[in-house]
């Protein structure tokens, strides 16, 4: 499943040279072709107000477009640089609502070489959705992107 994904995100980035629309097209195409991936958006950093701002998602529109750095799953990794993986969103006390039927997120870090400049974050209306393939998966997308759009050639 994920090796077909990585071919198509693949050439959507290789042949996509606006930024924005390429989140578009894969925020739409996690969404609508991978199972358990029911929201999907890329938050992208704020430093100087020290928030996440919501750049594209495909899914169930959210409140939540502008998110302090420290707050809920997305702020926790914005400060810490880590991906996180939440089988149940329910036994987090900083979880940030946007959907009751939310069961489970991942969020992993975009980098910019070492710098964390965004994230994909992805919530599941199923527990226990995401996995270490997921993570790697999803890794391995943001890495194109940051080839392609943020490093110097």
């Amino acid at each position: 499943m994920f090796k077909n994904a990585i071919k198509h995100i693949e050439e959507e980035i290789r042949i996509t040279n606006n930024l924005n629309n390429c989140l578009n097209s894969i925020c739409t195409y996690l969404n609508e072709k991978i199972d358990g991936y029911h929201w999907v958006g890329y938050y992208f950093h704020n430093k100087s107000k020290q928030e996440l701002e919501l750049r594209s998602f495909s899914g169930i529109p959210t409140e939540h477009t502008k998110i302090p750095f420290g707050k809920g799953i997305c702020g926790q990794s914005a400060l810490s640089n880590d991906p996180i993986l939440v089988d149940d969103v329910s036994e987090e006390s900083n979880y940030i609502s946007c959907n009751i039927n939310v069961k489970s997120e991942i969020v992993v870090p975009l980098f910019n070489k070492k710098e964390n400049i965004g994230q994909i974050d992805i919530d599941s209306n199923n527990l226990n959705q995401f996995t270490n393939k997921d993570l790697k998966f999803l890794e391995k997308i943001n890495e194109m992107i940051s080839n392609k759009f943020f490093q110097i050639k």
